[in-house]
This record gives C-alpha cells, sequence and structure tokens, in this order.
C-alpha cells in the first residue's frame, strides 16, 4: 500500500510538473506512466514518446553509460528476466533504459552502450533533457544525484510496466532472478 502511495504521489507530481500530458490522456489508465509526456531519442537517434510502447509489456530501469558497477548488473538483470522466458513471451517484451546522463549519453555513446551489452532489437536506450529526465525518475521510483566526480549515486530498481503502462512490480534484486518479478513478467508476456 505504501510502495503504491508513494507511486501515485511521484506520478502525480511528476505530471504537475511537466504541465504536459500525452495526447489523448482519457484512453489512458490514471496510474499510467505513459501520461507523462517526456520526448526521448533512442540510441539510433530517433525520437519518441513514452505511450510508443504501449501495447507491451515493458522492463524500465534507469542508468548511466560510464556507471562501472550497479549499472553493468541492471543490464545483465535484465538479460537474465528475459532469457527466462519462453521465445513467444520473450518476443512481447520490450526493455527500456533511460540514461539519468543527458550531458554525457549522447546517441553515439548510447549506441555503444548497446552494442556492449547486447541489446537486440527489443532493447532501447534512451536520453531526454534533463527535466524530463527527472520526471521520468519520479515516476519510475528512482533516485540519483551528480557527484562534483561527475559520477552518479544512484539507487537501482527495475519497474514492469502493464501493456498500458502502469507499475505491475518492482525489484532492488539485481545480478540474479526476482521470482516474483519473474512470475509478474510472464503473466504480462503470456498474452
Amino acid at each position: 500500500m505504501i510502495d503504491r502511495r508513494r507511486y501515485l504521489i511521484g506520478l502525480g507530481a511528476a505530471l504537475c510538473a511537466s504541465r504536459v500530458i500525452a495526447a489523448a490522456p482519457s484512453e489512458l489508465p490514471g496510474d499510467s506512466i505513459y501520461r507523462l509526456a517526456a520526448p526521448l531519442t533512442d540510441q539510433d537517434g530517433r525520437p519518441f514518446e513514452l505511450a510508443s510502447l504501449r501495447g507491451h509489456p515493458v522492463l524500465a530501469s534507469m542508468f548511466y553509460s560510464s556507471c562501472e558497477m550497479v549499472c553493468p548488473l541492471i543490464f545483465e538483470t535484465m538479460h537474465r528476466l528475459v532469457d527466462a522466458l519462453a521465445p513467444a513471451e520473450r518476443a512481447r517484451v520490450r526493455l527500456l533504459m533511460v540514461s539519468f546522463d543527458p550531458e554525457r549519453d549522447n546517441i553515439a555513446v548510447l549506441k555503444k552502450t548497446a552494442q556492449a551489452h547486447d541489446c537486440g532489437a527489443n532493447w532501447t536506450l534512451a536520453r531526454a533533457e534533463a527535466a524530463q529526465v527527472r520526471r521520468i525518475a519520479a515516476v519510475l521510483g528512482v533516485q540519483y544525484r551528480r557527484l562534483d566526480s561527475g559520477e552518479y549515486n544512484h539507487s537501482a530498481s527495475i519497474a514492469l510496466l502493464d501493456r498500458e503502462g502502469r507499475i505491475a512490480r518492482r525489484s532492488g534484486l539485481l545480478g540474479s532472478l526476482d521470482a516474483p518479478l519473474l512470475a509478474a513478467l510472464r503473466a504480462a508476456a503470456a498474452g
């Protein structure tokens, strides 16, 4: 209950801060992160909105490319989760990684990072302007701050978004499979 309350408060704060809501918000559930209009650019330089992921279960997290400790574990954990699915389920899942370092994580760096982490066609590594990154972090429940060294202190979590962009499950377990998250992912990818 507390997690849901925090999520709804974060979503409300992000939506109020942005004052911009994606097209046709009435068609989306009230707790959908797809209501947040946050222009993003992927590792191939294509602009997109969060709502373009609608219709698929999505594993979503945040990272920065120069991270040498936690972020590689996030990639590894997301790979493990998807690899544990049957091929038909795997094909339905999308993976979204949003950088909280837009200053350094340009399109070329995102592309190189995607290649280094063996991210296939169902992966999207994305960047946005700093204000948009803050809004996305708020709705995903990720906290971060830039250090004087240019590195980041950050929380690490993976959120499972249902087909309508609602957070169905969240996990902070990295490096191994979180059984409840995997079960929720299988259920979301089954249909």
